[in-house]
């Protein structure tokens, strides 16, 4: 293991997701194990710019496992995203004797900390926190799991007055470019369609579908739309399509907006967070950088910052075929 780590800052970046708490607090008490100093910094980005610093220590962290959101705060920098904004950042690290860094964000929060890392020699390692599960290497990212399970909870209750009243729902999720939570949910709360991103199967194939499932005796359903779904400019536009071309259902919209980032995050999003914050620190210490940490097959595995970046999250077909089988 590399000794000259001597102080590892740790930052949140991007939206929030449940689980970043839980992965700072593992950050934190790993370089209390390895007797290396650690520095929270708040903010993201622009806390890096501006020296927004705090020397974290493993009480520093007590009590935040099971709370949601990020207690460093998140911001988007458009400083950052300026050569001169990242120099004053780099200038702020080298002040504050901090050796290497850990972000823990999404896609944007990668792509700045590989140019970071780039232009500063700066060692740095990524942790995969975002709801929408939509980066590449990494089977599952902080926040989804406890967003799926939020969203099952909010089908759950809304199928009671679907079915109460003979309606129809639609049930708008995020996922502007992935419908992982869409799919999954649609699956665990068992909707009648699923319509994501990935796939643009047309509204009159939805239109038919509905049909024949009235037809088979539903008196009531409820569709899945993630938000960037093309079938329509937007759910609203959706539902009243359905409303002209059918008659037979009373139509209704929620959009669970961001209620699905917040609450306390799930056993799986905590454990996770935990492998993967001291799998980070371990790694600087291996002399690893411009890398995420992933998770594959229940192992921490090395991603290069680019492939996360870079690669394709793929559809789960055998998923996809799942839930046509068992939404007749």
């Amino acid at each position: 293991m590399v000794e000259n780590i001597r102080n590892i800052a740790v930052l949140t970046s991007g939206g929030d997701a449940p689980g970043m708490n839980a992965a700072i607090r593992a950050v934190v008490r790993a370089c209390s194990f390895y007797k290396i100093e650690c520095t929270g910094i708040y903010r993201g980005y622009q806390g890096l710019i501006e020296a927004d610093f705090e020397t974290l220590d493993a009480r520093s962290v007590r009590n935040i496992i099971n709370k949601g959101g990020t207690f460093l705060k998140s911001t988007r920098s458009k400083e950052f995203q300026t050569k001169e904004g990242r120099k004053k950042a780099f200038e702020n690290l080298k002040a504050n004797n901090i050796d290497a860094l850990i972000v823990i964000g999404g896609d944007g929060t990668f792509t700045g900390a590989e140019l970071f890392s780039q232009e500063f020699n700066i060692p740095t390692v990524g942790i995969p926190a975002t709801i929408d599960n939509d980066i590449n290497g990494t089977d599952y990212t902080l926040g989804y799991d406890t967003a799926l399970n939020t969203v099952v909870e909010a089908i759950d209750k809304i199928r009671d007055t679907a079915s109460s009243h003979n309606r129809l729902f639609l049930v708008e999720v995020m996922g502007r470019d992935a419908g992982d939570i869409a799919l999954n949910s649609g699956i665990g709360a068992g909707a009648e369609e699923i319509l994501i991103p990935e796939e643009n199967l047309g509204v009159e194939r939805l239109i038919d579908s509905l049909r024949k499932s009235k037809k088979s005796g539903k008196t009531s359903s409820i569709i899945v739309v993630a938000e960037g779904d093309k079938s329509g400019k937007n759910i609203f536009e959706l539902a009243s399509y359905i409303e002209e071309n059918m008659d037979e259902y009373e139509i209704r919209v929620s959009v669970l907006g961001h209620i699905q980032r917040g609450g306390s995050p799930s056993c799986f999003d905590r454990v996770l967070a935990s492998k993967l914050g001291v799998g980070a620190v371990e790694a600087l210490m291996n002399n690893k950088s411009e890398i995420m940490i992933g998770i594959h097959h229940q192992k921490v595995v090395y991603v290069d910052l680019k492939t996360a970046i870079n690669g394709d999250a793929k559809l789960d077909k055998e998923l996809r075929r799942v839930a046509d089988i068992t939404s007749v």
